[in-house]
């Protein structure tokens, strides 16, 4: 009974927690003493039942059922606004627009019509109320920025900054107008405001003319104005001058200047023709004669014609005479050269070392000012036709070197058809046609890469930070910019191990935000540890932009491919009778179909059909059919994997041929024995009716090597290791790619006789470890990051691959069309005919034998006594089924008393006996 009297004299909560601060101490002591009571008097209090009413359930019917009528309606406008979301932008644009319309003639009727009715009225008080005696210009306004809306949809950048101007032009003229009409204030009434600027006139010019007066409020009201004017159009300051002038030659009050320039520079050019002419000839004054004179270009065109036997296209075409050099060709030069041509051993643009030097020797006579005399008399007609002979006898040897300005480097001859040598014994075109290669004007050209970005400059405070919180003695002493990543240098102090930066991975990569951060130690040739952190604006690089650098360096290789660009800058290329074999892997997605696009389009681009013929396997149908019907080809493009073993069995016996030939005649490799068929050196033997021609290189590209390896492993890489091993000096070439890099389909042989590799993005170390025997590839960011690692470099180069748009492959597809239609090889892929032949030896036993090898191959055993048994047959029949079967390679040769190994597993059951039976495995 003690506890209700305390539970009763139990403060209200305020003063409770009032007095708590106070007294923490006791009430620490009595708090057990209190939870039973308090626990209770809680238990025991009982709340009192309001009695039932009739008006509290109907209030509950009437809130239910506004709830759900509220949600009805909700769903109804979200779902239209999602509508409208979804729509196309630019019908939510021009809805924008025809609704300012709609807008602007009901303001126009209003205001000025003087619509009656709620409208009217609406009108008035707000467009009249708010612009006061402007409001006439309202509906004008309004249809200027709906027509705008209708005809610039894709400038949507411009409307902020013309709401901002045409607000600060609004406000500044109506406080103008407001303080003209005398300054009515609230107390003259709001027509008085109505006749003056308006409410935002008189907001507007009332504190201004309060705090300074008129006198200084009239001239900021100006410049207000003028500020919105010059935001609308968009002008600033510095450029009025030049933008009155504009609006004077547009009215026809000023004289276009541009079109006296154009006047002056001819008057000039017809006075310094004339007195040219009229110059006499003098043998001192002349250049060296046209016969002795030295021209590198055509020196070393007449040096690739002795070398290749026939004239190639060549490598600096000429431009027209009156042609202008524009900023895109300086720039696309500019960045050719600078962009680590060195690097590579190529000579730098000559458009950027005629910028450098100024004057070139063989346009100095056009380019360099002669001084004009101050006075010379007129010469007589004889004189000046001897002149203009001189003059024209002196022009004859050189009739295509421009008079002045550069060549463009980056244009193909408009119409010099490159000649094909005598036609190849295997090839055998019809008719004589002559095939020009494709322009490089098909071939898209990109702007010259960033050097430095404020974001490289972010990374490298990051960087600085994150070595001074973990006092790291090292320093960030430059970077490279790449199109994709930016590799930074950090250099070490005194007494500073490497580990120190490495074991830093993560911490850098949470500094700079980036997980695909890649640490190099050292930088291959530098005391520096390099850090390759991607771009957060990241380039293009066009296969365009390396393929006329590699014809600046006026490289004629057939097959010189180009591969993209790397971190320091450079152009990546090489060629592919260099590799001489190459792997390409990455997963789906990381740029490894792009790369085989920018292959095959390069070669087609640089080598005529008789320079180079392919064999395109694409198991997968979709990625290679844009190239189906070139004349490059050799054999339709293969997508069938039974097919495409036996096209690699057919590049085999190929191979033999060609290395009986140079076994023959003794020579190492297929290009000096191409060169000494070109010279005459090399002849058949006499009765022979064989006419030696030269050997085209054979290019073999697999664009799905997995399919091929599920279907017969066996076969594909038998061929491939012998390809591999041996194929480099006939002239025959192989690149794989895959986007499964395992090892069941990257064998140990085949990586063995692979030596070049390019990895794209992988899903994880192991298959890194695959492709390159090291890892580095599970930390590409894909879309063309890779790492190319070519035969004889110790570690991988990264850098960012080319890319090659689906307009160009067809347009460089259409011209080689074109030029010439493919011959196929019949003997690429084996026949029905063949397989036929080959089952003549079985006879009347071809049910027996595809019994006996069902049996053998399902129970992977090779008995002949089982035979007898099963089968039922004789010993001598049992022997030659087992003969048979060997034949074939469906189990191994005799070992004694021993039972023989079956060398087909149980999968390939079918296959085996469609061969036997002879069957058309496509």
């Amino acid at each position: 009974m003690a506890s209700r009297p305390s539970a009763a004299k139990k403060p209200p909560p305020a003063k409770k927690a009032a007095a708590k601060a106070p007294a923490k101490k006791a009430a620490a002591k009595k708090a057990p003493a209190k939870k039973a009571p308090a626990r209770k008097a809680a238990a025991k209090k009982v709340a009192p039942k309001p009695a039932p009413s009739p008006t509290g359930g109907i209030y509950r019917l009437v809130r239910a059922v506004w709830l759900g009528v509220a949600h009805a309606v909700g769903a109804v406008f979200r779902g239209i606004g999602q509508g409208a979301k979804n729509l196309d932008p630019a019908h939510r644009k021009d809805g924008v627009a025809l609704l300012l319309l709609g807008i602007a003639l009901i303001v126009a009727a209003g205001t000025w019509a003087d619509l009656k009715g709620p409208v009217g009225d609406l009108v008035e008080i707000l467009v009249t109320g708010a612009f006061g005696r402007l409001d006439l210009l309202v509906p004008i306004l309004l249809a200027v920025i709906a027509v705008r809306f209708i005809r610039h949809p894709e400038k949507p950048e411009a409307n902020g900054r013309i709401v901002i101007g045409l607000s600060a032009l609004v406000i500044g003229v109506l406080g103008q107008v407001h303080i003209a009409c005398g300054s009515p204030a609230r107390g003259d009434g709001m027509q008085a405001i109505r006749d003056a600027g308006g409410l935002i006139g008189w907001a507007m010019a009332t504190p201004l003319s309060y705090a300074m007066g008129d006198v200084l409020a009239v001239p900021l009201l100006v410049l207000l104005t003028v500020f919105g004017l010059l935001v609308v159009t968009a002008t600033p300051v510095n450029a009025i001058p030049q933008r009155l002038r504009l609006l004077g030659v547009r009215l026809g009050i000023l004289r276009d200047p541009a079109e006296d320039e154009f006047v002056f520079a001819e008057d000039d050019e017809r006075y310094e023709e004339q007195w040219r002419e009229a110059l006499p000839a003098r043998p001192r004054g002349r250049r060296a004669p046209a016969p002795a004179a030295y021209d590198p270009d055509t020196a070393e065109e007449e040096a690739l014609t002795r070398r290749r036997g026939r004239p190639r296209r060549s490598a600096v075409p000429q431009p027209d005479m009156d042609r202008r050099r524009d900023a895109v060709d300086v720039a696309a030069a500019a960045a050719a050269a600078l962009d680590g041509a060195v690097l590579h051993g190529m000579p730098p643009s000559p458009i950027v070392a005629d910028l450098t030097q100024g004057v070139r020797v063989g346009d100095q006579e056009a380019t360099t000012p002669t001084p004009v005399p101050a006075a010379r008399p007129q010469q007589d007609k004889a004189q000046q036709n001897k002149a203009k002979q001189d003059k024209a006898k002196q022009d004859e040897p050189e009739p295509q070197k421009p008079r002045a300005g550069v060549r463009d480097l980056t244009k193909a001859p408009p119409s010099e058809p490159r000649d094909l040598p005598p036609r190849a014994e295997q090839l055998q075109l019809s008719g004589d046609i002559t095939y020009s290669l494709p322009s490089l004007d098909l071939l898209e050209r990109g702007g010259p890469g960033k050097a430095r970005s404020a974001a490289n400059d972010l990374i490298v405070e990051s960087l600085t930070t994150v070595f001074t919180e973990f006092k790291v003695d090292a320093s960030v002493t430059g970077f490279t910019r790449g199109p994709t990543v930016t590799r930074y240098e950090v250099e070490l102090g005194p007494a500073v191990k490497v580990e120190r930066i490495t074991a830093l991975t993560k911490n850098i990569a949470y500094a700079v935000a980036s997980p695909d951060v890649r640490i190099i130690s050292p930088i291959p040739g530098k005391s520096a540890v390099g850090i390759e952190i991607p771009n957060t604006d990241r380039e293009m690089v066009n296969l365009g932009d390396v393929l006329r650098l590699a014809e600046s360096a006026e490289d004629d290789d057939p097959m010189l491919v180009a591969f993209g660009k790397d971190v320091e800058g450079g152009y990546v290329m090489h060629s592919l009778a260099k590799m001489p074999h190459m792997l390409v892997a990455g997963a789906t997605g990381s740029g490894k179909s792009s790369c085989i696009n920018c292959l095959i389009t390069s070669v087609m681009m640089r080598a005529t059909p008789e320079d180079v013929r392919m064999i395109l396997v694409d198991p997968k149908r979709v990625e290679l059919t844009a190239y189906e019907g070139i004349p490059h080809l050799i054999t339709p493009i293969i997508t069938n994997p039974k097919r495409a073993a036996e096209a690699l069995q057919w590049v085999v016996r190929e191979m033999d041929l060609r290395y009986d030939d140079l076994a023959a005649y003794g020579y190492r490799h297929i290009d000096d024995f191409n060169k000494a068929v070109r010279e005459g050196k090399v002849k058949p033997p006499e009765g022979s009716e064989r006419e030696l021609q030269p050997y085209p290189y054979l290019l073999v590209i697999v664009d799905e090597l997995a399919d091929l390896m599920m279907v017969a492993p066996r076969d594909v890489e038998d061929a491939i290791v012998r390809i591999t091993q041996l194929a480099r000096a006939a002239g025959i070439h192989l690149v794989l790619a895959t986007q499964r890099p395992s090892v069941d389909v990257v064998t140990g042989l085949i990586k063995a006789n692979v030596p070049s590799r390019l990895a794209f993005a992988t899903s994880s170390l192991a298959d890194s470890r695959v492709i390159l025997d090291q890892p580095g590839a599970e930390k590409l960011i894909g879309k063309g990051d890779g790492l190319f690692l070519p035969m004889g470099a110790n570690k991988p180069t990264r850098m960012q691959g080319a890319f090659v748009t689906e307009e160009e492959i067809a347009g460089v597809v259409r011209h080689c069309k074109e030029q010439m239609t493919p011959v196929f090889r019949d003997d690429v892929v084996v026949g029905t005919k063949q397989k036929k032949e080959i089952d003549e030896d079985i006879g009347d036993d071809l049910d027996l034998l595809c019994q006996a090898a069902e049996l053998v191959v399902s129970t992977q055993f090779g008995s002949t006594s089982m035979l007898q048994r099963k089968l039922r047959v004789g010993f001598a029949k049992a022997g030659r089924l087992m003969d048979l079967m060997e034949s074939r390679n469906i189990v191994g040769p005799s070992e004694g008393s021993k039972a023989r190994d079956v060398l087909v597993k149980p999968d390939e059951l079918d296959g085996v006996l469609a061969l036997i039976r002879g069957e058309s495995e496509g």
